[in-house]
């Protein structure tokens, strides 16, 4: 199943559980971003840089379980650990070989030119 590494169990869970984890997930953040945007305005109300401070802190929070939650649901081991990528034997990407540069043909020899 995945190469190299122990089968997390958070990787084989079905997908209603899943999407029930991503959702609390969204929620949380979305959660955050209100608390951020109240702190920032009681900030301006009252002119408190530490509520301006704190606000900044909540809001940078939010953005980083954003991040975590976009690389942890969309990681390629979740999607190796449920069979949805390409077979071990179909390399990955674009390949080079069939890209001719401009100097290429300067390094290759010339039958005429002697």
């Amino acid at each position: 199943m995945v190469r190299g590494a122990s089968v997390n169990a958070f990787l084989l869970l079905p997908t209603p559980v899943f999407t029930a984890i991503a959702l609390v997930a969204v929620v949380v953040v979305i959660a955050l971003v209100a608390w951020a945007l109240q702190l920032l305005q009681a900030a301006t109300d009252r002119r408190e840089f530490s509520l301006m401070l704190a606000g900044c802190m909540v809001c940078s929070a939010a953005v980083g379980l954003a991040t975590v939650m976009v690389l942890t649901f969309t990681s390629p081991v979740r999607l190796e650990a449920r069979g949805l990528t390409s077979p071990d034997g179909e390399p990955a990407g674009v390949s080079l070989d069939a890209i001719v540069l401009p100097w290429d043909d300067s390094l290759t020899p010339r039958l005429g030119n002697s």
